[in-house]
């Protein structure tokens, strides 16, 4: 019996959890396709998928109201952002443009850093060139490069929250512009800056 045993013993002396150089490289290419690209990795190891994302809006110069399940089983609901891309349109104009998703995964974590599921109150998505330099024309506070001509900012407030607490909240998300105005805080995805 026991020369059976030392037959199917290994033939070295590493342990029993100790990785060839092969696996350890194996392992680390896993991991860093993991980092770089956890929902194609998560989907091919059979995990789950990232939560639903939803959102809720109410357009105040337009009275519109939606609310979207806008990313699900690990990606955008194409419904869905047609849908929003609508209700943020320059309601001006009527000119529709695709509204980024980092701007409404922005969206998503200010209100759950607001601890809030009600919905956003929208002063202004996208807003098209005609309409911004019309506003240019008459306020000196609009950028000619606004990113709201890109569908990448918004102009917000939350409901029974403060603008000077929404303000710091998207300060703390360091994820784009965030401004202070009144009657509405806006936020982008470009780069870091506040005012």
């Amino acid at each position: 019996m026991e020369n059976i045993i030392q037959q199917n013993a290994p033939e070295t002396n590493r342990p029993a959890h100790h990785l060839s150089r092969r696996d350890f490289l194996k392992t680390g290419m896993l991991a860093l396709a993991g980092c770089m690209c956890p929902q194609i990795l998560m989907g091919a190891v059979g995990r789950p998928l990232p939560h639903d994302r939803s959102l809720s809006f109410y357009h105040i110069h337009t009275g519109e109201k939606l609310k979207a399940v806008y990313f699900s089983a690990g990606d955008y609901v194409r419904e869905a952002l047609s849908s929003i891309n609508h209700l943020l349109r320059d309601f001006r104009t009527g000119d529709v443009k695709p509204i980024d998703p980092g701007l409404l995964d922005l969206l998503h974590a200010l209100r759950a850093r607001m601890g809030s599921k009600d919905m956003l109150h929208v002063f202004s998505g996208y807003r098209s060139p005609e309409t911004n330099a019309d506003l240019r024309t008459n306020r000196h506070a609009v950028s000619g490069k606004s990113l709201h001509m890109q569908g990448e900012a918004a102009d917000i407030c939350l409901p029974g929250r403060s603008l000077k607490s929404l303000h710091k909240a998207a300060v703390t998300l360091k994820s784009g512009g965030v401004g202070y105005y009144p009657g509405f805080v806006h936020v982008d995805i470009g780069r870091v800056r506040y005012w």
